[in-house]
């Protein structure tokens, strides 16, 4: 029997290798003989770089950067085939990194981000993957092209500042000290989302909660934001407030694509055609995902479905093993999972269910092989 394991982290309580690593453990009491195909997943967030390592091999290369309350952080960034660097920005600026009780995206910054870019350019590489997923930032990406060289300057022509605050103080944008790398590099953006700059749909407004901000600091950094969006227009011809994917991770997808030319592509579906998910079908007879929560919203682009419509087509069966499972999941099934087995077996607390999900995904994972010992022994 071969089964491929291949789940996306669950968010604040275990990474997908840790996952993969408790669900073959448990898949050796029940199968022999057994190969299992161990493969991270990501769109774009936490576990970006290790899906990359996984598929191609490479190495984390440790870094010390700023995080998102300015303060120090240790963050990594990876080395895979042909010298390309594979970078998370929720590694530098994650909103995992901020205490719940000091979340403010008026002040959280995504300089670090730029900072590991940086340090991957000064290291002479020029092809770069970007996931930027889990940000705890609203600040424009300003933070980050502030550590690559370019001066956002207010009434007089001094840095505005970082963090989401001192957006609506740009009056003007330099790129004279532009890192000169950049014009050479070959940079690809990896999210989730297709959210404008501003708007009702806009990053502040449907991910600025998220991040902390109660009603009186949206409408300070919406106000913000429109005022960077008008010099961004005014200073590059970039229209950003209609551009596709230019609110994702608090605005740092536009940013990147203003001063750094990326190319912004949608998370989970760039993700499997890179790492040549498809071909790692081969022989393979049932494929386990999974995600923290999986619910009706899974349907648009997360990791489980997004695998799921692959395995569809070549008829490899898909079950998908989940912290919780929300309100319409049943919608999934008709995207190619099979079926859904939570970990949550009994009432219990948020808290608890953190605390113990490594207890919880065990005993789920023995009660999923239980039942596929006995599904095998079935005859129509």
């Amino acid at each position: 029997m071969k089964i491929l394991i291949a789940p996306d982290s669950f968010k604040g309580s275990m990474s997908s290798i840790e996952i993969i690593e408790i669900l073959s453990t448990v898949a050796h009491k029940y199968f022999s003989p057994l190969e299992i195909v161990k493969l991270p997943i990501a769109d774009g967030g936490e576990g970006t770089i290790d899906a990359f390592i996984a598929a191609f091999g490479g190495e984390y290369i440790p870094v010390e950067v700023t995080g998102p309350e300015g303060n120090r952080v240790k963050a990594s960034y990876g080395i895979i085939k042909n010298n390309i660097a594979v970078i998370e920005m929720a590694q530098a600026s994650g909103l995992t990194l901020v205490p719940p009780e000091n979340r403010n995206p008026l002040k959280t910054t995504s300089f670090g981000t730029g900072e590991i870019i940086k340090i991957v350019l000064d290291k002479g590489i020029r092809k770069i993957i970007i996931g930027i997923g889990g940000s705890a930032t609203n600040d424009g990406g300003v933070g980050a092209m502030q550590a690559l060289g370019v001066q956002f300057l207010d009434h007089d022509d001094q840095e505005a500042g970082a963090g989401g605050q001192y957006l609506s103080r740009i009056r003007r944008i330099n790129l004279d000290n532009l890192h000169k790398a950049v014009q050479d590099a070959r940079i690809t953006v990896i999210c989730d989302v297709n959210n404008p700059l501003t708007g009702k749909n806009g990053a502040t407004y449907v991910y600025g909660p998220q991040k902390g901000a109660t009603s009186a600091m949206i409408e300070l950094l919406e106000a913000g934001m429109k005022n960077y969006a008008d010099v961004v227009k005014r200073d590059m011809n970039i229209d950003l407030e209609n551009v596709s994917g230019a609110g994702a991770a608090g605005g740092l997808g536009g940013a990147a694509m203003v001063f750094l030319n990326a190319e912004l592509r949608p998370g989970i579906d760039t993700v499997l055609n890179m790492i040549q998910f498809n071909a790692m079908l081969k022989d393979v007879d049932l494929v386990i995902t999974g995600e923290g929560m999986l619910d009706g919203q899974s349907v648009f682009g997360k990791v489980p479905v997004g695998i799921a419509g692959r395995c569809k087509k070549k008829g490899v069966p898909v079950v998908a093993i989940v912290g919780k499972i929300g309100k319409d999941a049943a919608r999934v099934y008709d995207y190619g999972i099979n079926s859904i087995v939570p970990a949550i077996n009994r009432d219990m607390s948020i808290e608890y269910a953190l605390k113990h999900s490594k207890d919880l995904l065990t005993d789920a994972s023995d009660r999923m092989f239980r039942l596929l010992k006995v599904g095998m022994k079935l005859t129509l």
